[in-house]
């Protein structure tokens, strides 16, 4: 759990660096938000995840990988990301309406984004990696994800922030 709240909120961290903003003048509440996340919910629900996956497909055969490589990029993904989409944006305060209506917008990019970098980390994952290692293999490769799934989740929300502080079309 703790290797997921770090990687989740060095990945933050990146994200911001990426979106413009300098090295040390990052937001440290987002990143915080992210972190908190990681720690409280991806390494606990990863670790049944990888658990249930295994007693989902217990077999050997060939075809076992392939297949827990789509269902984990069909619905794990799904799920994964909308929870982590959803509690950022209760962390942030906004309204359920608000934050149903930017995972509604971007659900299916954050989704697809996902199928350019999990599926061949995932033959890795399945294929090689013995299921009790797993989480620390996938938290090495999050670090990715996050970065992505960081920009995704938060694009939106900082518009909205700086358009109610420029008196723009969010502002009250």
């Amino acid at each position: 759990m703790m290797i997921s709240g770090v990687v989740y909120a060095i990945g933050d961290w990146i994200a911001q660096c990426y979106e413009g903003k300098p090295l040390f003048e990052f937001d440290r509440a987002r990143m915080f938000r992210s972190g908190l996340v990681g720690f409280t919910l991806h390494g606990s629900l990863s670790h049944y995840y990888y658990q249930l996956c295994e007693a989902l497909f217990p077999f050997q055969d060939w075809w076992v990988v392939p297949a827990k490589v789509a269902f984990d990029q069909t619905v794990w993904a799904a799920v994964w990301n909308s929870i982590y989409f959803v509690v950022l944006g209760f962390l942030r305060f906004e309204s359920p309406s608000n934050i149903f209506e930017e995972l509604r917008a971007t659900f299916w990019p954050m989704l697809t984004a996902g199928w350019k970098l999990w599926p061949f980390a995932h033959l890795i994952t399945y294929g090689v990696i013995p299921v009790e290692q797993r989480l620390l293999w996938v938290d090495c490769v999050e670090l990715i994800w996050v970065t992505i799934l960081s920009t995704y989740s938060n694009e939106k929300s900082e518009a909205r922030i700086s358009d109610a502080s420029e008196g723009g079309p969010g502002s009250q």
